[in-house]
């Protein structure tokens, strides 16, 4: 990733919250239990909040949080990639999911790295322990509904 300006890094970081809103939106369009498509139309909603989040810190309004450190379950770390094909199942949507989300928590760390700036580094932790609480959930959920089955 090579950005010239932190207004580049910006916009960079809003288009993937947009592809992930997407995301979200079309797997809850693809899945048949309510739970889950519930809580898929749940992460699209957060991730059009961090665009919202990060449009505001390119007007130059800066939201500083507090990035707590998410537990990890390193549930995905040790899961195979899955094709999210047209016939795919309630497991293969959370481990996109959750592999999704871990993709979007290095993306944020990365993003921190790249800026000198202690507000905005903040405002890309803080984004980064959004979407490892992200990938919390899924893994609760893998856990609760796919490991304990088996």
């Amino acid at each position: 990733m090579g950005f010239d300006s932190l207004e580049q890094i910006l916009d960079f970081a809003i288009r993937k919250e947009e592809e992930a809103a997407q995301f979200y939106t079309d797997l809850a369009g693809k899945v048949d239990k309510q739970h889950v498509k519930d809580l898929f139309e749940q992460f699209a909603l957060e991730e059009k909040g961090h665009k919202a989040r990060l449009e505001k810190v390119r007007e130059g309004k800066v939201e500083l949080g507090t990035a707590k450190k998410i537990t990890d379950l390193k549930i995905a770390e040790g899961l195979m990639e899955v094709d999210l094909g047209a016939d795919f199942n309630y497991q293969q949507a959370l481990i996109v999911a959750m592999k999704a989300e871990k993709a979007a928590f290095r993306l944020y760390t990365d993003l921190a790295a790249m800026t000198d700036d202690p507000a905005f580094k903040q405002v890309f932790l803080d984004l980064a322990q959004e979407e490892a609480k992200h990938k919390l959930r899924f893994e609760i959920e893998y856990d609760d509904n796919i490991l304990t089955e088996n």
